[in-house]
């Protein structure tokens, strides 16, 4: 080791390292401070956006400009034109249309008419990356070696291109639905506070939906809507209904069916929804405990590769280099 360079390991500098890595971790605090501070209030556009919405409806107004209703118009045609197109092929069916709708409810995109799109882009997307890639293997050759990977990519492009769109809408609502079954049971807990305390269905489901639209944005969102649909719809029953259609999971169909027969028979909201809280609690307790009981499992692996030969040079690497240096000394 020459004289006036400091202490190193394994060839590293290790005042030097120990510098970038506290620079490292400086400027983690100071972001973790700063998206701490600046965290915003994700559905507070929404929830005003909804609210002007109801107050629209409500009083028989329409406020649209003449540019957004070319717009809405261009996109109905855009919808009517893909509809025939698709129709003329005989190639739409009614059950296709209602199983993509309810996809995209699931995902949280409201448009219905986008389901028509995506049916249409589920045929042209094949053919267009099938084109494609079969320009880049066959015609231009970009991989000359490829011989039998070659029909795999193609069947991966034209795979991708078919099931693309439903697998990316699969993602988001599987996202969303996890999102929801987080914040249910709190969302119940707090159901039942305001129920106790004397305010209405709608007004309980709105004031949820402003206490958990911070922690929870997916679920404040389907609430507040669900509360707007029962100011102004005639039926009660089909606002309940629309939120079981919008979240594709069995503990809100639960609380739907719960709150409907409150509805039809009378029965006492607030024992129901507790009853159901705890249930729900249960539930994400007993999925925590089997998160937990395979950790053991998943954790071997890493153990092994990563975790194990840190320890042995941090335990051998000083004694590895004391004998290094005594036999250059």
């Amino acid at each position: 080791m020459e004289s006036g360079t400091g202490p190193t390991l394994l060839g590293f500098d290790v005042i030097l390292v120990g510098s970038i890595l506290a620079g490292v971790a400086a400027m983690a605090v100071l972001l973790a401070i700063y998206t701490a501070i600046t965290i915003r209030d994700p559905m507070t556009k929404r929830v005003k956006a909804l609210e002007g919405r109801r107050e629209e409806l409500k009083l028989g107004l329409v406020t649209a400009s003449a540019k957004k209703r070319q717009s809405l118009v261009r996109k109905t045609n855009t919808t009517d034109k893909v509809r025939e197109t698709l129709g003329n092929m005989k190639v739409l069916q009614d059950s296709q249309v209602v199983e993509m709708q309810q996809k995209l409810a699931w995902a949280g995109f409201r448009n219905k008419e986008v389901a028509v799109i995506l049916i249409g882009l589920r045929m042209i997307l094949p053919v267009v990356l099938g084109t494609v890639a079969a320009i880049l293997l066959y015609g231009i050759e970009i991989y000359p070696d490829w011989q039998f990977k070659r029909v795999a990519a193609l069947g991966a492009a034209l795979f991708l291109g078919y099931k693309g769109p439903e697998i990316y809408l699969s993602n988001i609502a599987g996202k969303r639905t996890d999102a929801i079954r987080k914040g249910l049971p709190d969302a119940l807990d707090l159901l039942v506070i305001c129920a106790e305390a004397g305010l209405t269905v709608d007004a309980a489901f709105n004031r949820v939906a402003k206490e958990l639209g911070r922690a929870y944005p997916e679920l404040g969102d389907e609430f507040a809507l669900t509360a707007i649909e029962l100011s102004f719809l005639n039926e009660r029953k089909k606002a309940f209904d629309n939120l079981a259609f919008r979240v594709n999971l069995e503990a809100v169909k639960g609380v739907v069916t719960t709150m409907v027969q409150t509805e039809r028979y009378g029965t006492p909201l607030a024992s129901a929804l507790r009853v159901l809280s705890a249930e729900f609690r249960n539930e994400r307790m007993m999925r925590a405990e089997e998160k937990a009981a395979r950790l053991p499992a998943i954790m071997t692996v890493p153990l092994i590769l990563f975790i194990l030969p840190v320890l042995f040079i941090v335990i051998l690497g000083p004694a590895a280099c004391d004998i290094s240096d005594s036999f250059m000394n």
